[in-house]
């Protein structure tokens, strides 16, 4: 596909996994946007909060003129629509989705560029010269406990609130968004996931197979294929990305 000079390849992946009856992820993956939301609240509440993120973000698709404010207003106003959602259907009150994702922006230069943003627990990784970067932080209570020196990285994997985030969409107030933005190079990768990737596959192993596995839509399948065999204990769900020109 083509955005305003620049050309990018994406595949996109999804599985509800071994354990859950129920997909709570969403994802949007087209023109400028490139996101993945992880719904949280229960089957039907999780499913309607992600899918509200991601669609919400979805409506920046066709715009080549995008900032990294702009991205921010629409995570706002996700969070506005989750809310009065929630409001309006009492069996959804409650429900919160995580939001990560790249979105192609114009950059302080006037050039194109990619904004980052997160909230939450799922990842954007950056994959250049056979090294994989994490770009994102995630908003977690183990996280919190890594940063302090409390855990390591190997104990936080098996910690008991390994699950428990603290900023999400689907708050009276709206959470601050971690935003980065990187210059766009041709060949780099960035994969937007959710957890049920990261839970299950080390970033040694998503790395390899972003090395071997040169089409995008066959990378992302392959990441979740990875994630299913490995326990597959959460839904799954992948983006990979890549500027071609």
């Amino acid at each position: 596909m083509s955005e305003a000079g620049r050309s990018v390849r994406v595949g996109l992946a999804t599985d509800v996994g071994r354990v859950r009856e129920h997909n709570e992820d969403a994802a949007f993956a087209r023109g400028s946007i490139f996101v993945v939301a992880d719904g949280m609240g229960g089957h039907a509440a999780g499913e309607v909060a992600s899918a509200i993120a991601a669609s919400t973000l979805g409506e920046l698709a066709d715009r080549t003129d995008l900032t990294v404010d702009d991205v921010v207003a629409q995570l706002t106003e996700a969070n506005h629509r989750i809310v009065q959602s929630g409001i309006a259907n009492p069996r959804t009150w409650g429900m919160a989705t995580t939001l990560t994702g790249a979105a192609l922006v114009v950059g302080e230069d006037g050039g194109r560029a990619w904004a980052i943003v997160n909230l939450g627990d799922s990842r954007v990784y950056r994959y250049a010269a056979g090294a994989l970067t994490q770009v994102t932080v995630d908003h977690s209570e183990v996280q919190e406990m890594v940063n302090r020196g409390y855990l390591t990285d190997a104990e936080a994997r098996v910690h008991p609130l390994r699950h428990t985030v603290t900023r999400s969409l689907g708050r009276d107030r709206v959470p601050v968004a971690d935003t980065w933005v990187l210059p766009v190079v041709v060949g780099e990768r960035f994969v937007v996931c959710s957890d049920g990737l990261t839970n299950e596959v080390l970033d040694a192993q998503i790395a390899s197979l972003l090395g071997e596995v040169a089409d995008v839509q066959a990378a992302a399948q392959a990441l979740v294929d990875a994630a299913v065999a490995n326990g597959g204990r959460d839904n799954v769900t992948v983006i990979v990305v890549e500027a071609t020109d």
